[in-house]
Order: structure tokens, then C-alpha cells, then sequence
């Protein structure tokens, strides 16, 4: 770039002085304590310097900072950093490269093309590209894009990009000069951070063959390096104009580039450091003679002349300066325009790595925010791969054939229940059916029946009813429940609870059975049970409703090879304190059905004619008791698992039903004709027919007010329908007309 900038000035023919602006000392490393070192000898070196023209960021954020303190104008080729962009700590700088920034909004505009909301970043800590990505940032959030992960690294990579892989990065933004990018991209390979699931967006600035360089800082081969780049894109401001348009220099950039050739002698440019700059530098030193030129005047008018600057003289600084401001220009790299922070303002080139070369394609010009695309990306999977790993939210819904098994026994269960809710009230006038306390059996058949309806409700889920139907659903299953529970096992509760009252204590047993026990005592027990739980599951309802809530669990990976995860999912119906809820119902319930069990127990050799049933109703409390205690805790054990839920307690509810309204009603139904042929001294009286258990022939066939001792009691119990009569030979049998002869036994 000194080379162009001399023959420049030759052909402007400026003052013989201004050759003495650019230093004749070799170029220096991007070490800002070596360029500190440099920038004093020049500063008290002669001749004195008007302007000074640093390269890299490093060197030019020191330089600038310190040039004010000289009056000196600052015009960088190379610099790239947003830091100095900032006209209040860096007051007379200027420079031909666009700031970082400038690819920032191209990177948005790209992951907006591609539908992408959630990018990671990984940079080199220094401050060109701290400042680059809080720029980055800020434009990413405008655009409702989300940076998941940010990670940075001093000198090893190796744990920033574990990281990347641990949090599932997909769209990741690369910040880091050449040689560190060697050493990410090597790690990138060993952890198989690349390929169709990836897509790294670089700096475009790097030689093309980057990544081919034999690096003794890494220890992973060329191919290895070529297959984790594939498909890369970067993402570079346009240092050579595209155009074939001859600007102030009187060349296109084509043969700008062939002149550089020729002045290289041959040498490779992918291996000439500075290289891709060079028209930036080219275009630097033009800018700088032009604004040179157009002081002249200006000062002329005050009587000064550029020969005259020394380092007190604010003046002719200050007219460099508005020079540079207003500079606009066609270079070789394009239109030359300076913002208002002294910033190149300028098109970004986007490439990707397709083969193991750069391809072009796109622009984007920010000023003009237009994006021209070719149309020529090219993907190593089907097209752009998703910012993320696609969660697919999968409900996992109850088994249609589980739930379709167990309704109809459900559905036959409540066509038993009506049976034998008809059968109760058909045989209300008979005797037997009257000591049973029928009213009480008719509370049992439709608690059993609410209890088997509840199956329903409890197998409806989102498979059936739309989401915002489902806390009506929930409300069914508690309600139906509760209730068909006080109903069913409230009533043979209460039965079991007057014969333990009435009938156990052995000194009060005789007065006990002569009293009649009032059905109101009865209804009243079983309404304080219905009441108890009314007024729990109201305050429930009230206080803390039922509504809908999901579980999640783990993501499980499809069988296919695809870049998806499946979420499933699970309704449940809850409350804020569902555990404090169902926990305070157990309880209660809990105490009734060990309580249930110990009055049977103790009753089990009671014998009444007043519930003349109650045998069958503690069997049925046992086994209603048993099912009920071992589901509950292992319901709430497998909630989880909505089969195996719905199985184990659906079944618990339809067995007690089953159980229940056989063991209380089909003895009745099947109960035997007892034929009792009543004599006193020998002479037939009557014979009386009624459908009894055997267990009660004695009590029931002892008339009032009569000793037993003046009867003698002929009773056969056969199998036949109500009314048979004596001498009826085809209705009874040979004994019972043995018994109707009145032949003395």
C-alpha cells in the first residue's frame, strides 16, 4: 500500500513534505505494545507527521486515542473493531474498512431469510469482538431473534465448544481471528458440531485456503478441517468493487487487482497477508490525497499552507478533518462515504464454502437494507436446518380399547344395577324384602350405578373433549365418585353400624331385639354421610376447582433419522393443593372402610329379623373395603401411566359394583319357598309359604303371643313359586305331602 500511495502523490504533484507521511519503517504486528514503541519514534522523529495510518484494531484504538493529544487525523485501512466508532474517545479518526458491525445486520437479515429465532455465538476474547457481538446483541433482540448461548475463549476453545454441543447449538456465529478459527474448527471435528444439523457463520476476511494451513497449534488433519467447514457462511464487507466502473484513479478494479499481481511478482495471493485489504488501502491513500487537496484552498484563504502544521496546530487539522468528512468518491472498493462516525459505509458480501471453495451468494446493502440473492445455496441436508432441535408435543392419551373394554362392563353394570333397583321395588310388599330395609338396598343400587358411571368421565380425555371442556370432565369424575361412594357404601354402612349398635353388647341383647328400630334413624345416618361429603366436595369446588394440567416428560427420539424429539405429554386434573385435597378424602373415607370392616367383623353372628341381610352387606364390605384401600395409594402411584391408572382403578370401581349388587340381591332373588305346616295336637292348622333364608325359618315361623312350646313346627324348604298349597302333588314334593297329611314327625 506504500508503494500506491507514492505513486499517487507523484502524479497530484503535492508539496515534496507530505512524502514523509507515510514512515519508512517496516509494517508492524497487530501488538499494541510494539505500536506504541513505533508511535513515539515517529512522533519524535523528523519530519513531522500530519497524518498517521495504523492497520488492525489493536494498533488503531491506541494510535487514536493518543493522536488527538498531537493534532493528528487517524485513517485506518484495517480496522475493523465498533469500538471505534466513537467520536468522543476517538475524535479524528477515520478508515476505508467498515466497522464489524456492518456485517451484524446482513447476519440478521440472513437468519430472518432462513426462519431462524435462536442463534449461539462463540468469540474471541478481545474487544473487537466483545463490542461485535453486543452489537449483535441488540440487533438480534430488536428482531425478536433469541441468543441461547454466548461463550467465549481466551486462547483454547476446547470447553466454549463443548458447551455449544452441550446446549444444543444449532445457528452459531463465530468470532475469532484466523489462527484461533483453526483451532475452534478443529475441536468443532471432534465433537461433530458440524454437518446437516449446523450452520457456522464466520468472518469473511480469512484467506480462502484458511483452513488447509498446516497448523502445529491443532492436531487434527487437512481433511478433517475441510469436512467440518463444509457449508460454512461468511459474511464480508465488498473490498472490491463487482463493478466494471472506472473511478478516481482512473482503473477498475479488475485491473487494480492485475497490477497488484504483477507488482507480486507471482507470489500467491491466498498466502500474501493483507491481500484482501488491499483496495482498502489503496482507496485509504486516495482519500487522504483528495482530502489534502481540498485544503489547500481553504487555507490559502487564511493566509496558511499544509507545510506550516506542526503539533500545536489545531487549525489545519481541523480542515484535514472536514476534508475527510465529506469525502465521496468511486474507488476500487466501491463508493468511498465516511458516516458520522468516521466509519466506512459500504455493501457486505455473503459467501459459503461449497466444495471446499467460496461461492458468492449474495449482497446487502444496509443503507438501502435490499438483499440480492443468486440463489445458489446449497445445503448438505434437504435445505436450511432448524435453529433448534424440533420438539414435537405428543399427548399421550388413554387406550380406545381399554376404554372401550371396560365401559361395557361398566354399561352392563348399570343394567344390573336397574335390575335390581326393579327387582327391590317390585318385592317391596314381601316380608323378607321388607326386613332388609329396602329403601337403604335402593341407595346401594344407585350409589353402585353412580360409582360405574364415573368410568366414563374417568376415561374421557383430550382424545374426546377439546381442552377447555376438560375441567367440566374432571368436575363429573369427583362428583360421580364421591357421591355414588357416600350412596353405596354409606347405606351398608349405616345397616351394619345399627346391628352392631343394637345387637353386640350381651347383657342389653335381649331388651335390644324387642325394640323397634325406626327407618328415620337409618335414612339420618346415611344423609349425614351424603351431607359430609356435599358440603367437602362444595368447599373443594369452590375454593380450589379442578382444572386441567400437563405433565411432561422425558424427550424421547424418534426411530427415524430425523432431527426431531418428541414431547409427551400428559392431562391430569388437579388443583393448587390437590395432595392437602385428596389427602383430607383418603383420610376420611380411609377410617370409614376400616371401621366398615371392623363392625362386620364384629356383627358376623348377629341374628336379626330387623336387617335381616346384614351377613351379606359386611361381606360386601369387606370386599368393597379391600379394593378401595389398595387402590387409592396405587392410582396415585401410576398416574404417569394412564393405561395402567385407568385399568387399575376403573376395575377396582366395577368389581365393587359387581360384588355389591350381587352379594346383596341375588340372594334374594334366588331365595328358597319355605312350606311350614303348622299343627296343634295333631290337627293341621295352615300352611303358610313365604320366601325366607333357612337361617330365618325359626324366628319368622314363631307366631306372636304364642309359646313355641305349643307348636310343632313341619317346615321343607323347597325350590318353588310362591302359593303352592297342600295336596297340590304336582307343585310339591313327596315329604311336603307327607307333611300336609298330618302325619305326626
Amino acid at each position: 500500500s506504500i508503494l500506491f500511495s507514492v505513486s499517487v502523490y507523484s502524479s497530484l504533484h503535492l508539496p515534496h513534505s507530505i512524502a514523509y507521511l507515510f514512515p519508512p519503517f517496516p509494517h508492524p504486528s497487530c501488538d499494541p505494545g510494539e505500536a506504541t514503541k513505533l508511535l513515539y519514534d515517529l512522533l519524535y522523529t523528523e519530519p513531522i507527521k500530519i497524518v498517521l495510518m495504523p492497520g488492525c484494531s489493536g494498533v488503531s484504538t491506541l494510535v487514536a486515542e493518543a493522536a488527538r493529544m498531537w493534532n493528528l487525523i487517524v485513517l485506518s485501512y484495517g480496522s475493523s473493531s465498533p469500538a471505534l466508532s466513537n467520536r468522543q474517545r476517538f475524535p479524528t479518526f477515520f478508515r476505508t474498512h467498515p466497522s464489524a458491525t456492518l456485517h451484524n445486520p446482513t447476519r440478521v437479515q440472513l437468519f430472518q431469510k432462513w426462519k431462524w429465532t435462536r442463534i449461539a455465538t462463540i468469540q474471541q476474547t478481545t474487544e473487537v469482538f466483545t463490542s461485535t457481538l453486543d452489537d449483535l446483541e441488540q440487533r438480534v433482540k430488536e428482531a425478536g431473534i433469541e441468543i441461547s448461548v454466548r461463550q467465549s475463549f481466551l486462547t483454547d476453545p476446547a470447553v466454549a465448544v463443548k458447551n455449544l454441543k452441550r446446549q444444543d447449538a444449532r445457528i452459531i456465529v463465530g468470532l475469532f481471528y484466523e489462527t484461533e478459527a483453526r483451532k475452534v474448527f478443529c475441536e468443532v471435528f471432534k465433537e461433530k458440531l458440524y454437518g446437516k444439523k449446523y450452520v457456522w457463520f464466520l468472518i469473511g476476511w480469512y484467506a480462502d485456503n484458511w483452513f488447509k494451513i498446516k497448523d502445529p497449534a491443532i492436531n487434527c488433519t487437512v481433511e478433517n478441517m475441510t469436512e467440518a467447514v463444509e457449508g460454512h457462511v461468511t459474511t464480508e464487507i465488498v473490498m472490491l468493487n463487482p463493478e466494471t466502473v472506472r473511478g478516481v484513479s482512473n482503473m477498475t478494479s479488475q485491473e487494480f487487482i492485475a497490477a497488484l499481481m504483477s507488482r507480486l511478482g507471482g507470489k500467491n495471493p491466498e498466502e500474501t497477508g493483507g491481500f484482501q485489504e488491499a483496495p482498502l488501502a489503496y482507496d485509504a491513500v486516495w482519500a487522504l490525497a483528495l482530502a489534502l487537496n481540498k485544503t489547500v484552498a481553504p487555507l490559502k484563504a487564511k493566509g496558511r499552507r499544509l507545510e506550516d502544521f506542526n503539533y500545536n496546530n489545531h487549525d489545519i487539522t481541523s480542515e484535514i478533518y472536514r476534508a475527510l468528512n465529506t469525502s465521496s468518491f468511486e474507488g476500487v472498493s466501491g463508493q468511498v462515504v465516511f458516516d458520522a462516525q468516521g466509519s466506512r459505509m459500504a455493501m457486505t458480501l455473503i459467501e459459503q464454502l461449497q466444495g471446499g471453495s467460496y461461492k458468492k451468494i449474495g449482497y446487502y446493502d444496509s443503507s438501502q437494507k435490499n438483499l440480492s440473492w443468486f440463489g445458489n445455496d446449497v445445503w448438505i441436508g434437504a435445505g436450511p436446518p432448524a435453529d433448534r432441535t424440533v420438539v414435537i408435543e405428543e399427548y399421550r392419551f388413554l387406550s380406545q380399547k381399554l376404554f372401550a373394554a371396560v365401559s361395557v362392563f361398566a354399561g352392563l353394570g348399570i343394567l344390573l344395577g336397574i335390575v335390581c333397583l326393579t327387582f327391590n321395588i317390585y318385592n317391596g310388599n314381601v316380608r323378607y324384602i321388607q326386613n332388609s330395609q329396602p329403601y337403604l338396598n335402593n341407595m346401594t343400587a344407585v350409589g353402585c350405578m353412580m360409582a360405574l358411571a364415573a368410568v366414563f368421565p374417568l376415561g374421557i380425555d383430550g382424545h374426546h373433549v377439546h381442552r377447555s371442556q376438560f375441567p367440566v370432565v374432571c368436575q363429573f369424575r369427583l362428583w360421580l365418585l364421591g357421591l355414588g361412594f357416600s350412596l353405596a357404601y354409606g347405606s351398608m354402612f349405616t345397616k351394619i353400624w345399627w346391628v352392631h349398635t343394637l345387637f353386640t353388647k350381651k347383657d342389653e341383647k335381649k331388651e335390644k331385639k324387642k325394640q323397634h328400630l325406626e327407618p328415620w334413624k337409618l335414612y339420618a345416618t346415611v344423609g349425614v354421610l351424603l351431607a359430609i361429603d356435599f358440603l367437602s366436595l362444595m368447599i373443594w369446588q369452590i375454593v380450589d376447582p379442578l382444572h386441567i394440567t400437563v405433565e411432561k416428560f422425558t424427550k424421547e427420539a424418534p426411530k427415524e433419522d430425523l432431527d426431531v424429539l418428541i414431547q409427551p405429554l400428559l392431562e391430569h386434573c388437579s388443583s393448587e393443593k390437590m395432595n392437602t385435597w385428596l389427602g383430607v378424602v383418603y383420610g376420611y373415607k380411609g377410617l370409614l372402610l376400616l371401621l366398615g370392616i371392623f363392625l362386620a367383623y364384629e356383627t358376623k353372628s348377629v341374628s336379626t329379623e330387623k336387617i335381616n341381610d346384614h351377613r351379606a352387606v359386611g361381606m360386601a364390605i369387606y370386599n368393597v373395603a379391600v379394593l378401595c384401600l389398595i387402590t387409592a395409594p396405587v392410582t396415585m402411584i401410576l398416574s404417569s401411566q394412564q393405561d395402567a391408572s385407568f385399568a387399575f382403578a376403573s376395575l377396582a370401581i366395577v368389581f365393587s359394583a359387581y360384588i355389591t349388587l350381587v352379594v346383596l340381591f341375588v340372594p334374594k332373588e334366588e331365595s328358597p319357598v319355605l312350606y311350614c305346616v303348622l299343627h296343634e295336637n295333631d290337627k293341621l292348622l295352615k300352611v303358610r309359604s313365604e320366601r325366607v333364608p333357612p337361617t330365618e325359618i325359626q324366628t319368622s315361623l314363631t307366631p306372636r303371643g304364642k309359646k313355641t312350646s305349643q307348636y310343632r313346627h313341619h317346615c321343607l324348604i323347597v325350590r318353588l313359586f310362591l302359593g303352592a298349597q297342600c295336596g297340590d302333588s304336582t307343585a310339591v314334593s313327596a315329604e311336603h305331602q307327607r307333611c300336609c297329611q298330618n302325619k305326626k314327625k
